[in-house]
């Protein structure tokens, strides 16, 4: 696979957007470093993307060296063929990947290796055939008694343990289910105990696990593991067994009644408690990404809120060589304009920077500038300053915006992947503020 056109095609990207961005994670560069500092080298990516690039690039990289040891395990094991190659190659998840496997995976003691090893192979395979005209199972059960295999009954037995296993193994009929169940499967949720508080509303809850809310995954996760509530995934066995029943029973010989009790076993003991541990696993992630989505939304929200109630304001990110970024704010929070100038060192382009500006401030009628006192931050402000001048009584003040401030304010952006925003005020003004409140709350009553 390939791995950089495979990201180039998923995110729509040009190559060399990919090749960069993967150059810099691979150097060991932070994501919010990449999106601040090497725009440039990135196409100007934001670090959402960015984010979603690098957990993407991290699934791709496992995939193939997932892919590699699977090949390596089953070539040792001489079972390697055409078939299994492009079936390993074409694989697109883990999931996918995990079920082509598992048939060459070595397994623990099961009751399948327990008959395997008291040579009951044969008459599985002789079973599971359902050959025209064969001796009927109790017959043929008749040459495989041992002294640990003492009766037919033992030797059928362990022919269908075997058998059993087989029709678990086998990646088609898994894959079958696995669909079914998530396209036609109840969530079912039931009370553990008799007083359930935040819970009562799940004391006797059904929903198609199609349908089910992410939040409501998260709930009922949440009340199973506090012992609140028992959940589980319900499907229609005789669906799920049909379609197992037209992969493996054909001719309808005397030898099919084995294979269909072989089957019923195998999915009840083996294929569903798999597939629900697996659809259940899926709902958790997917809720948890949601959530995070959510919650990053929301707290974006939050920090949006008018830095300056009712007046416009216009930020300015100091910085040298990438150039110092703009925002013009009304005061009801909108971002109503941004851009980059370049009034610093190395480029000194102050003339260029004054004009774009100026037009702002009449455009906007802007009031305030609010600079960040961090990286050149004092080039800025003689900048700044001398703009007022130049401006005629304009009414443009100008605020400093505490490094302290702008660090809470990204680690928070860190933390809920939602890209970084700026909060204009003091100290004491953020401290005070819903935002300050917030994030303070968050860091146990101190100030970030």
């Amino acid at each position: 696979m390939d791995i950089l056109k495979q990201l180039e095609n998923e995110f729509n990207l040009k190559a060399w957007q990919v090749k960069n961005t993967v150059d810099l994670i691979d150097a060991d560069n932070t994501i919010p470093f990449i999106a601040r500092y090497r725009k440039e080298a990135t196409g100007s990516l934001d670090d959402q993307l960015l984010r979603e690039m690098n957990d993407r690039l991290n699934y791709l990289r496992n995939l193939e060296e997932q892919k590699e040891k699977v090949i390596s395990s089953i070539t040792e094991q001489e079972l390697m063929t055409d078939e299994i190659m492009k079936s390993i190659e074409n694989a697109k998840t883990m999931t996918e990947l995990e079920d082509i496997y598992r048939p060459f995976r070595p397994k623990r003691k099961t009751r399948a290796s327990v008959a395997k090893a008291k040579g009951l192979q044969g008459l599985a395979d002789s079973i599971l055939a359902q050959e025209k005209g064969a001796p009927s199972p109790e017959i043929m059960a008749q040459d495989y008694l041992s002294e640990e295999v003492e009766t037919v009954e033992d030797a059928l037995q362990g022919a269908r343990d075997i058998i059993a296993e087989t029709v678990s193994d086998d990646p088609k009929g898994r894959k079958l289910i696995r669909y079914a169940v998530k396209s036609q499967g109840i969530l079912n949720v039931k009370g553990a105990q008799e007083e359930l508080g935040v819970y009562e509303m799940y004391k006797e809850y059904s929903e198609p696990v199609s349908k089910v809310a992410r939040h409501r995954v998260l709930a009922v996760n949440r009340g199973e593991k506090e012992g609140f509530l028992k959940v589980s995934i319900d499907f229609d066995k005789t669906v799920a067994t049909d379609l197992l029943y037209n992969i493996y029973c054909k001719n309808n010989t005397s030898a099919t009644d084995e294979v269909i009790e072989a089957i019923d076993d195998a999915y009840t003991r083996l294929i569903f408690p798999s597939i629900e541990r697996d659809i259940r696993n899926e709902l958790t992630d997917g809720a948890c990404e949601k959530s995070i989505k959510v919650f990053a939304e929301n707290t974006r929200q939050l920090l949006m809120q008018p830095p300056v109630k009712g007046n416009v304001t216009i930020g300015l990110d100091p910085g040298y060589r990438t150039g110092c970024k703009v925002a013009v704010i009304d005061g009801t929070g909108k971002v109503l304009d941004t851009g980059v100038i370049y009034p610093a060192p190395p480029h000194s382009k102050i003339e260029e920077a004054k004009k774009k500006i100026s037009a702002l401030v009449k455009k906007y009628n802007v009031k305030m500038f609010a600079i960040g006192n961090g990286t050149a931050s004092h080039e800025t402000e003689v900048f700044a300053a001398e703009l007022i001048k130049e401006l005629n009584d304009s009414g443009v003040t100008i605020i400093m915006v505490s490094h302290d401030i702008a660090a809470a304010v990204k680690y928070a952006s860190h933390i809920l992947h939602i890209g970084k925003t700026l909060f204009f005020g003091t100290k004491d003004e953020y401290v005070s503020s819903n935002v300050g409140k917030f994030f303070m709350n968050m860091e146990g009553g101190e100030l970030a």
